[in-house]
């Protein structure tokens, strides 16, 4: 048993960190690794497939255990991280959302206090503004991240940097897991309980794994995918002011 907060390296078996921490399944559905890999290592599953660094940083981020990589992530590194939180924002929306959806229809069945609908509107616009928000992040920052690291790659010039730059994506880069406090807080100290224990207690256990999910997708944009395309930003106008 891995100890709490150890860091995960590519020696470990691939199979242990489901053993360890079976929320690990969702990490690596995200970079596309199916199961079934019997006593094989983490750098002998990701070899010729994706770069372990990356995989290595992500995981130990999600498990809250140190981990330095290296400092500058190359093009494809960062195609390969932008499809992970592509991955993680169609489980977000096609999988949790609606779970978390059909209990909160289950506890309006079993408990039909007014605040109870209250919390199926809360939710609802909750799960709107992230759709905006990842809609946002899908159509506009991350082609444009995929371009900047393109035109850094092909040592040319960048049309979209002129109109759009790094600095937008940082002020529209709300923490969307915010709102998720305030409705734990909703279902825990303020709306009596009656007969609704059981989707109740669904809810929160999907919320509270949610909280941590999107807290660890907001620092993967904060500490890798921001700092990187700010990086390739500064070497790209550096060149064009030359």
């Amino acid at each position: 048993m891995r100890n709490k907060n150890e860091t995960i390296s590519k020696d470990m078996r691939m199979s242990d960190l489901i053993l360890n921490n079976p929320l690990n399944i969702l990490i690596l559905e995200r970079f596309e690794i199916a199961l079934g890999f019997n006593d094989k290592s983490i750098e002998d599953i990701c070899k010729n497939t994706i770069n372990v660094e990356v995989f290595l940083t992500i995981l130990n981020l999600y498990n809250n255990s140190p981990y330095s990589t290296i400092s500058n992530f190359n093009h494809e590194d960062i195609q390969l991280i932008i499809q992970f939180l592509k991955n993680s924002h169609k489980y977000y929306l096609l999988e949790k959302y609606p779970e978390i959806s059909d209990n909160i229809e289950l506890m309006i069945k079993t408990n039909n206090d007014p605040e109870v609908i209250m919390v199926k509107r809360f939710f609802e616009e909750y799960k709107n503004e992230v759709a905006e928000h990842i809609n946002y992040e899908n159509d506009i920052s991350f082609p444009y991240i995929l371009n900047l690291f393109k035109a850094g790659l092909d040592n040319g010039n960048i049309k979209e940097l002129s109109m759009y730059s790094i600095n937008d994506f940082k002020k529209h880069h709300d923490d969307i897991e915010d709102k998720l406090t305030d409705l734990k807080n909703l279902l825990i100290k303020y709306l009596p309980q009656k007969k609704d224990k059981k989707a109740r207690r669904k809810i929160l256990i999907d919320l509270f794994e949610l909280e941590h999910d999107l807290r660890i997708h907001t620092e993967i944009e904060n500490k890798i995918l921001i700092p990187q395309s700010e990086r390739i930003e500064n070497i790209i106008k550096n060149k064009t002011r030359g």
